[in-house]
């Protein structure tokens, strides 16, 4: 998914601990278009940009497609990256530059690597009524964030227990692993609780973890967190204590451990400097512009292959990217 701002922020991440459990609230973002699917974003934020390296998380829906129009985000660029999809209603199409095309359906995980640069789009289908689910970023470290771009689907068997159900997309937990191959130990997991439902999770004490709520609600660590919440947990903790509300709940849990690299997150790149990140938006505009005419390409064909690749047999023209802050982007420190 592209962060669709007209103005992102500029965002210099640092992991950072904290004393115990706090609660995240999120703010609403317009996917943009004449409706505006509004998704709710809890990371990155001012006082904590990551978890582990987790560092973007949208929440959206469940939205009726027939009012928000769905999801039509055409082909736009990433770097330094992987974008981790996962759904709980609906369907949408995936498609990028490495010739991948898939769906993403409920329960199924699409993870997308963009390493040193990857293009890709996501539309909604036509059987779609009902949107709902997840996007998130996870940055690369330094050694690995030039690597090929490429994509994994995985579709995660259930795993049970007393109250509770889940499936595990990333990582290791409740004795079920992911085969996803990740660039840092990562933790990504769907649970749902039972209505009064207590579930003690063992969990890495190495890792920081954070728990969204997706539908009902859930004590974390005595922390009672409500829809689109996302509770943090540090670091040095072996086992979160969950208790589901009177309507049960449906979480992710989401972990690593923390990330210790600065980045610079604009747009849809991540980097390590000003420089590298505006170099990046230029490649993609002049990938996508037209030279004789100086105007960005309107019927989805780039005008070059590029770092970014061509999205192939997508109707849909490129997004462009936004104009620089005034401010120079701020580099690692």
């Amino acid at each position: 998914m592209s962060n669709p701002e007209a103005r992102p922020d500029e965002v210099v991440c640092e992991g950072r601990d904290a004393a115990g459990v706090e609660l995240m609230s999120p703010r609403e973002v317009p996917l943009g278009g004449p409706r505006a699917m509004l998704v709710r974003r809890t990371l990155p934020q001012r006082h904590r940009s990551l978890i582990g390296a987790w560092c973007f998380l949208d929440h959206y829906g469940p939205d009726p497609v027939d009012r928000t129009g769905g999801m039509t985000v055409a082909p736009h660029p990433h770097t330094g990256l992987q974008t981790v999809s996962w759904l709980f209603e609906g369907e949408v199409e995936h498609r990028d530059s490495v010739g991948s095309r898939a769906m993403v359906r409920p329960g199924e995980v699409n993870l997308m690597t963009a390493g040193r640069g990857i293009s890709h789009s996501e539309v909604s289908t036509d059987s779609t009524t009902v949107l709902h689910g997840a996007q998130l970023w996870v940055a690369l470290p330094d050694e690995s964030r030039h690597t090929d771009p490429g994509f994994q689907h995985y579709a995660p068997a259930q795993v049970t227990g007393a109250g509770w159900r889940g499936r595990v997309f990333l990582g290791s937990l409740l004795g079920d692993t992911s085969p996803v191959a990740t660039f840092t130990p990562l933790l990504g997991a769907e649970l749902v609780l039972d209505p009064g439902a207590t579930l003690h999770l063992p969990v890495d004490a190495s890792f920081e973890h954070g728990v969204l709520v997706d539908l009902g609600s859930v004590s974390v660590g005595g922390l009672d967190a409500k829809v689109a919440d996302l509770a943090y947990v540090p670091p040095g903790t072996a086992q979160i204590a969950l208790v589901a509300g009177d309507d049960g709940c449906r979480i992710l849990v989401l972990g690593g451990p923390p990330f210790g690299e600065s980045i610079v997150m604009w747009w849809n790149f991540v980097g390590r400097s000003h420089e590298e990140v505006a170099g990046y938006r230029a490649e993609w505009q002049a990938q996508i512009t037209d030279p004789r005419t100086g105007e960005v390409v309107p019927d989805g064909r780039q005008v070059a292959e590029g770092r970014f690749g061509v999205v192939p047999d997508q109707p849909l023209g490129p997004i462009p990217a936004p104009v620089l802050p005034n401010a120079r982007l701020r580099e690692r420190r």
